[in-house]
């Protein structure tokens, strides 16, 4: 071999040499921005929370059902859908419920899966993911305020319905006329020991519930909770058709009356179709972070807004049925449950059986809302102190009782201290919460999901495999739900009229 083919081959393979040093080198960069990437865009979810986990979907299902399904579902859906339309208002709310309750949901079930933690901690983990503001965490910590400042006085009106269990089923109201059914709710407000002491219950058999974990406390309660509440609202039901007013109530709740269906009506529509699924509290969120990962959040969320809407109608035929059958106006709030239907019960005949049937599914109601308003704040502290669940447990219990009896002494001792302008210290946390915090929570949780959160997260988490699927989500949660709780927060703050 010559001396210039010599040079050649070597100079040949010093620049192979070089390029392979070259693409070794570059291949290393890339691969460290993939990782960059990927730390930042994808989050690989543990299989399980350190909580536990729901051990089928269905559970779930019924767990997520029964935070929805609380005394709104009873007192005030069946009579705003008959006030605002009928059929029409029904209609209008499942249409809602599709633009703005079910995203809202979708995307708080979503944040708790892919965090596997408290809301507050979930939200903290996401945020440092998707390399956003820090203030988005204050999601999390809003979430776990409003549950536990709701639970304080849903407490006390729950104990009403313990109250009225045995009330009804003694017979305490067979016969009695309106006036007398009216002084009795006022004579059970004006006896603080009496309301303090089913306060005090209610609270008992929550905490004694969320103590036991998700599996032993949570899942136990509500596999047997659902189903039974499911198999009261059926009996209910029939006994309403038998009771001979049941075509005038299902005439009042489905008829299609398009003049009664105004703007407000509505905006009134779209605020209880926004709120109605529990978002914007954190409990969604912590039930969330239970929920295995082969669950479909999407088919599962729909499940729960159909289940949620069809107790409401449920119970609304079974109510109005037995309201008109005995001639008497219908109504909402405490007014509905706690006179007009135990008044309505008394003048019918086994009333007292089927009126302590009645409290009985209201309780059980009650009782699986109360839980999940709990367990935001109880898996927090639990992770943050490395604490029992059970000391945690009675020790946010005892608080919330206390922060409860405020809500007892409105309705007697402090009916005349007043918070903000005219409003009690119940009337004040039922404002803030059900006005300002829970509206502003959904409102930053759609934007969160559709601002901040990566894309691979959310097609991971959803199974979107489609721009054009993608397209949907990211209208639903930047543009539509927002606008829409919008609106329902500035009619509620600044109402027409």
């Amino acid at each position: 071999m010559c001396i210039r083919d010599r040079i050649i081959g070597e100079l040949g393979e010093r620049y192979e040499i070089a390029d392979w040093i070259a693409n070794w080198q570059l291949s290393v960069w890339q691969d460290r921005i993939q990782l960059v990437r990927l730390r930042r865009d994808i989050y690989v979810t543990p299989d399980e929370s350190t909580h536990g986990m729901w051990s089928s979907r269905w559970l779930f299902v019924l767990a997520a059902a029964g935070s929805a399904v609380g005394l709104g579902n009873i007192w005030k859906f069946p009579y705003i859908a008959g006030e605002n339309g009928g059929g029409v208002f029904v209609v209008a709310y499942l249409f809602c419920v599709a633009l703005v309750g079910i995203p809202v949901m979708v995307a708080e079930v979503l944040i708790g899966r892919q965090g596997r933690q408290s809301p507050i901690n979930s939200m903290r983990l996401l945020v440092q993911q998707s390399e956003g503001s820090k203030a988005w965490s204050l999601i999390g910590w809003a979430g776990v305020a409003a549950g536990f400042l709701i639970l304080s006085f849903y407490s006390v009106i729950a104990g009403w319905g313990l109250y009225y269990i045995g009330e009804l089923a003694s017979g305490g109201f067979t016969g009695v006329d309106g006036n007398t059914a009216t002084q009795a709710l006022a004579a059970l407000h004006s006896n603080p020991i009496l309301m303090a002491v089913f306060h005090t219950v209610f609270m008992g058999i929550t905490i004694f519930i969320v103590a036991r974990g998700v599996v032993s406390g949570l899942e136990r309660a509500i596999r047997w909770l659902m189903p039974l509440l499911f198999v009261l609202l059926i009996v209910l039901l029939g006994y309403g058709i038998a009771s001979g007013g049941f075509a005038e109530g299902f005439d009042f709740m489905f008829a299609l009356r398009w003049e009664s269906l105004s703007f407000d009506g509505l905006l009134v529509a779209l605020g209880h179709a926004a709120f109605t699924l529990s978002i914007g509290m954190g409990a969604i969120m912590a039930y969330g972070a239970y929920v295995p990962s082969s669950v479909s959040i999407t088919r599962t969320v729909m499940t729960i807004a159909m289940l949620d809407t069809l107790v409401a109608l449920i119970a609304g035929l079974a109510i109005f049925s037995i309201v008109f059958a005995n001639g008497l106006e219908p109504g909402s709030g405490p007014g509905l449950m706690f006179v007009t239907v135990p008044l309505a019960f008394g003048q019918m005949p086994l009333g007292a059986l089927f009126g302590g049937i009645f409290f009985i599914l209201v309780s059980f109601a009650a009782i699986t809302s109360a839980i999940s308003l709990t367990e935001p704040a109880i898996a927090f502290l639990v992770e943050e102190y490395d604490a029992s669940r059970s000391r945690v447990a009675v020790g946010l219990g005892i608080a919330c009782w206390l922060l409860g009896l405020a809500s007892v002494f409105s309705f007697n001792i402090w009916s005349d201290v007043y918070v903000v302008g005219e409003k009690t210290v119940f009337d004040s946390i039922d404002y803030l919460t059900a006005n300002i915090m829970l509206p502003l929570g959904a409102l930053f949780i759609a934007l969160f999901a559709g601002y901040v959160l990566p894309r691979v997260t959310v097609m991971s988490q959803l199974g979107i495999t489609s721009e054009s699927a993608m397209a949907i989500w990211t209208v639903a949660l930047r543009v539509v739900a927002p606008l829409g709780i919008l609106a329902v927060f500035l009619y509620t703050i600044w109402p027409s009229g």
